[in-house]
């Protein structure tokens, strides 16, 4: 970012390109252009002083200078609008730059101070004026956290606060909207509506004036017209929604906001000691303390603790105008979605890009390059990516907050090691957990650590200060104690109570809160509430015997509890109560009823708690406790009672009535969608949904068959005999199911263990089955993914004659289809199909060492690849137009790409920069070529011409001009000096490359080899194909989806028949009975 800084003498000058860790405190400027702007270019020659618009840069000048800013910035002349890549930067970085401004002053040409004083006509003027008319100024009212409003005369008029309903008037966007809500809490329809009618010179910046808006970074192409620049922007849009689908399984302000209405809501006395304490102050107000570590027992209120210090940071984020990032993350070990250490950066990774949207570049990038963030790599994968965004200069000062490491049971060395490695000094860790000594050795204290024990005399007292505060809170809400009701001393049974529960609760927030639960309870009166805290053993552990010994004097219910116990203590998540009583083996009359499975729940003591319908654990140390074999205060130990025959026999009973529930309840179709190209993003869940009880055995159920398997045994025969039975009636509605609950990455994932449980058993046939079921389930994944009825629609039809999958369920297939396409017997050898580009493939190359391939596309990309696992490594974007040809160097370090826009680019093959466009040619560039020294590059034409370039400077060295038709190829001899071209005029031409001379014309060929088809008029038949050649339609709807082998390159139509020519020289017939 470029600045304007004025001197003492009240001089201005540029400032050098400052990157943006050194950028000062600055005031920005808002206006409408008018002729005679002054420019960068004006500025660099010392021409500015002498055009009229000058005084714009005063104003602004003079204005930050008594608002005690040195700095400001003036869109005419900040940007050099002649270097084509800072203006593409400038223009995605604008938002930001505006909201991370000191002050913005709004400059408006056309509103005078006489209409300021008492005249009525001021408002007029001002809700007239052109500043609300233009594009630009949209994100310019909207960004910065302080607007004030300029007069043309320079006469202060207010601000975006004191003048908001004027500017609701004027633009009709809600006051929330300016007043720093989340942009994102406005529909997409909603935000468009705001620049609806707003105009802009150029019509492509009606779009992207928007950028920000949306939190999208895309491309500036200049000429592409107003329609195109708004579609790119509304695909860059749904991108960036599926890109920050893809980061999160739960989101975590509603993990925070659900924890706290969990705990009866948040006192702020009793977080607010922490504000204080040194070692907090040392790790917030000291740059090198980079790290704070808060540990403590259990109960003792750290994860409370840390919401209120969420709370504070995010209050002062707003009043500083959001120049830092706050992104935080809670651990639960009961709920596999949020226990492991990938999923904590996947939350980072989505609260960092919601508050700063460039940083989804990192993520976008690991997308579109294939890579998964859910599957066995997914650690490597965010690890990287949130590595890349904490050393991005442009990251912001970030708070990155962590509560309870110890229940992240999945890979917390991992994690620590990660946090330990991260050095960036914008980076600051905020850290909760139990005293644990593998967390211990991780984060030693050193001079950029700092640990807060709660058990320390000074913090203990502290918490037990904030304890008190908690149980006063909550006594003077209990309504068994609100008759005021004096002990035989005139002591108030309330004072004896407050007493006893101080004298008890040890500091441990969570013991408080278990007693108090069950002073709560309706049945309690007001005479119980003494005895009752008198009875109650102080401690956790002597609360839990409590409780359990409860539940069993429940003679009639004890054992169903046991059951519901049991089941959620094992569950990999949360478990709802349609699901609960399904999987525990409650009695079919209970599971009926939703309120009925809640009054059993509700007998479970104090273990359970309930919200929205979800059953939770009440905190990990109740886990603890019921898993704890060492237990024996317990009359029967808990672990005992709970786990009567092991745990691995709970497992082996969700595992069993899981695949019972799915038995019964999957079906082919379960929303109705009747259509077979429905895509996901048009389901609707209906009410009631009738995979309610099944979700969680969808997902879940062969884990627990995993976990139900000692380290000594292997599967059951009658067990696996279950399975094989599921798989042959019911495998096709479970991916379909799997589909609808959006979670085929965790289908993949079930198949693939389930295929390395059956290695060492003699299920050849069951084995064999689960072998099929899997590569069936990796080619077809992408498309049951996107439209859950082509599981048995494109996935059968193109599915392998000899697939056992396909075979089980040839009575799936579509009726409607009359003759069906011949396919491959077997599995083919084919290692990947490499699938991203949005167009036609036109040229592909592998890189010298085999290593990388690269593509060209006619959706205007190149694309590089991992040869050996598929994955794309980079998109390359900056052509306009088709790319025709790409070639790497022969070192492998530069990538060439030659498109329809008439232009060479040259790539970094590593960053994937842009680093020079070479123009010259007049028509497409249809082929590029390196010379073998690297030193020159070959491009050919529609123009009829070669141009031989040098490759370091861009400089065109020689124009070859002879051939009489478009130059479809160029290749350089062995040893440089020749150059041959391959032209649509059927000849070849050899030319010397030094001098550019042809030397020999080659006749011969009688033609170009071409192909060529009609389209006939489509609209006449029921059935088509869609433009992009991936579906067959019928009535314009999607049915029948193409593998990409089975992409025509040709095609005919004839009623309800279609044949399909495509690249490997085959003809495919397709014949429909009836319509669909």
């Amino acid at each position: 970012m470029r600045l304007l800084e004025r001197d003492d003498t009240g001089g201005v000058r540029l400032t050098e390109d400052l990157p943006n860790s050194k950028i000062p405190p600055y005031a920005i400027l808002s206006h409408t252009w008018g002729d005679g702007e002054v420019l960068f270019r004006d500025l660099v020659d010392g021409t500015g002083e002498n055009k009229t618009s000058y005084a714009k840069i005063r104003f602004c000048r003079d204005q930050a200078w008594r608002d005690g800013l040195r700095f400001f910035w003036v869109d005419t002349c900040c940007i050099d609008k002649s270097d084509a890549a800072e203006l593409q930067g400038a223009l995605n970085s604008m938002f930001q730059w505006y909201r991370n401004a000191a002050k913005c002053y709004v400059y408006l040409s056309d509103v005078s101070k006489y209409e300021r004083s008492g005249n009525p006509g001021w408002e007029l003027a001002l809700r007239n004026c052109k500043w609300f008319t233009r594009g630009w100024t949209l994100q310019e009212l909207i960004a910065p956290t302080i607007v004030e409003f300029f007069s043309v005369e320079g006469v202060f008029l207010g601000d975006k606060q004191s003048l908001g309903q004027h500017i609701y008037d004027a633009t009709g966007i809600p006051l929330g909207a300016l007043q720093s809500s989340a942009l994102s809490d406005f529909s997409i329809e909603e935000r468009m509506s705001w620049a609806k009618n707003r105009s802009t010179t150029r019509l492509e910046d009606k779009a992207y004036s928007l950028f920000g808006i949306f939190d999208v970074c895309m491309p500036i192409l200049y000429g592409e017209g107003e329609d195109r620049a708004f579609k790119r922007l509304r695909e860059e849009i749904s991108k960036d929604d599926c890109y920050l689908a893809n980061l999160h399984s739960t989101d975590p302000r509603l993990d925070k906001k659900r924890i706290e209405e969990a705990k009866g809501g948040l006192l702020i006395s009793a977080y607010r000691w922490v504000l204080d304490n040194s070692d907090f102050r040392l790790w917030h107000d000291r740059p090198e303390s980079r790290l704070l570590w808060i540990k403590g027992d259990p109960g003792k209120g750290k994860t409370m603790l840390l919401c209120g210090i969420v709370n504070e940071l995010e209050r002062a984020l707003v009043a500083d105008g959001y120049s830092r990032n706050l992104a935080y993350f809670f651990c639960q070990a009961t709920d596999s979605r949020i226990n492991n250490a990938t999923a904590v950066l996947r939350g980072l990774i989505y609260l960092l890009s919601r508050q700063q949207p460039r940083l989804l570049s990192y993520v976008r990038r690991y997308i579109n390059e294939g890579k998964s963030l859910s599957d066995i790599n997914a650690w490597v994968a965010v690890s990287d990516i949130l590595g890349d965004i904490l050393e991005d200069p442009s990251l912001k000062a970030t708070y990155l907050v962590v509560d309870a490491l110890d229940e992240c049971i999945v890979d917390l060395p991992k994690l620590l090691d990660f946090v330990v490695r991260i050095s960036s000094s914008r980076v600051k860790w905020l850290l909760t957990s139990r005293n644990e000594i593998t967390i211990e050795r991780k984060l030693r204290s050193d001079d950029t650590r700092t640990r807060l024990s709660l058990e320390l005399k000074v913090n203990a007292m502290q918490v037990s200060h904030a304890v008190n505060v908690y149980i006063d809170d909550k006594l003077s809400g209990l309504e068994s104690l609100q008759d005021g009701i004096l002990l035989e001393d005139g002591t108030p049974i309330r004072d004896r109570v407050r007493d006893i529960l101080r004298n008890k609760a040890n500091g441990t927030f969570l013991w408080v809160a278990l007693v108090l639960q069950e002073l709560s309870k309706e049945d309690v009166e007001s005479w119980h509430v003494l005895q009752i805290v008198e009875e109650v053993p102080p401690g956790l552990q002597g609360m839990y015997d409590r409780m359990l010994n409860e539940i069993r004097r429940h003679k009639r219910d004890s054992e169903l509890c046991r059951r519901i116990l049991s089941t959620v203590t094992v569950a990999y998540r949360p478990l709802h109560l349609a699901e609960i009583g399904a999987l525990s083996g409650l009695p079919e009359q209970i599971t009926k009823s939703i309120e009925s499975v809640r009054r059993i729940v509700a007998k479970c003591g104090s273990f359970l708690t309930v919200r929205d319908n979800q059953i939770y654990l009440i905190h990990q140390s109740a886990k603890d406790f019921l898993l704890d074999r060492r237990t024996q205060r317990f009359p029967q130990d808990a672990f005992t009672w709970v786990f009567r025959e092991g745990i691995e026999d709970v497992h082996h009973s969700i595992f069993s009535r899981s695949l019972n529930t799915m038995s019964i309840g999957l079906r082919r179709d379960m929303y109705d969608l009747r259509a077979p190209g429905i895509p996901i993003d048009e389901v609707q869940t209906p009410s009631p949904d009738p995979l309610a009880t099944v979700r969680y055995s969808c997902v879940f159920w062969v884990d627990h068959l995993r976990d139900s398997i000692s380290d000594e045994d292997m599967p059951q025969c009658n067990t696996l005999d279950v399975v094989r039975a599921f798989l042959e009636k019911k495998y096709l509605y479970w991916l379909e199911a799997l589909s609808l609950l959006r979670a085929m990455s965790e289908g993949v994932i079930a198949i693939r263990q389930l295929e390395g449980l059956l290695v060492l058993t003699d299920q050849r046939q069951l084995a064999a089955f689960v072998r099929d079921a899997h590569r069936f389930t990796l080619s077809y994944r992408w498309i049951v993914e996107q439209a859950p009825l082509q599981a048995y629609a494109s996935a059968l039809v193109f599915a392998p004659t000899c697939s056992l999958v396909k075979m089980k369920f040839t009575a799936e297939e579509p009726d409607w289809l009359s003759t069906k396409p011949v396919v491959e017997a077997d599995w083919n050898a084919c290692l990947q199909t490499l699938e991203g580009h949005r167009d036609w493939v036109w040229s592909v190359t592998f890189s010298p060492d085999g290593q990388r391939l690269a593509s060209g596309s006619g959706d205007n990309t190149v694309k590089i690849w991992d040869a050996a696992s598929g994955q794309c490594r980079q998109t390359l974007e900056g052509h306009r137009n088709s790319v025709w040809s790409v070639a790497f160097s022969p070192d492998g370090q530069r990538l060439a790409s030659g498109s329809s826009d008439n232009t060479v680019k040259i790539w970094d093959a590593a960053s994937g920069q842009c680093r020079q466009t070479l123009e010259g040619h007049r028509h497409s560039v249809l082929s590029v070529t390196f010379s073998p020294d690297g030193q020159r590059l070959a491009s050919g034409s529609g123009d009829n011409t070669v141009k031989i370039w040098d490759a370091a400077s861009g400089q065109c060295r020689q124009t070859l001009e002879g051939h009489r038709g478009s130059v479809w190829s160029v290749a350089f001899s062995p040893d440089g000096q020749r150059l041959a071209s391959g032209s649509g005029d059927n000849t070849v031409k050899i030319w010397d490359a030094a001098s550019g001379q042809c030397r020999q014309t080659l006749e011969g060929h009688r033609g170009s080899a071409s192909s060529v088809f009609s389209l006939d008029d489509l609209g006449r038949y029921s059935y088509s194909l869609g433009e992009d050649k991936t579906w067959i339609l019928c009535n314009g709807q999607n049915v029948l989806w193409l593998p990409p082998e089975y992409r025509p390159s040709c095609s005919a139509i004839q009623g309800r028949m279609i044949s399909i020519g495509y690249s490997s020289a085959q003809v495919l017939t397709i014949g429909f009975s009836r319509d669909v």
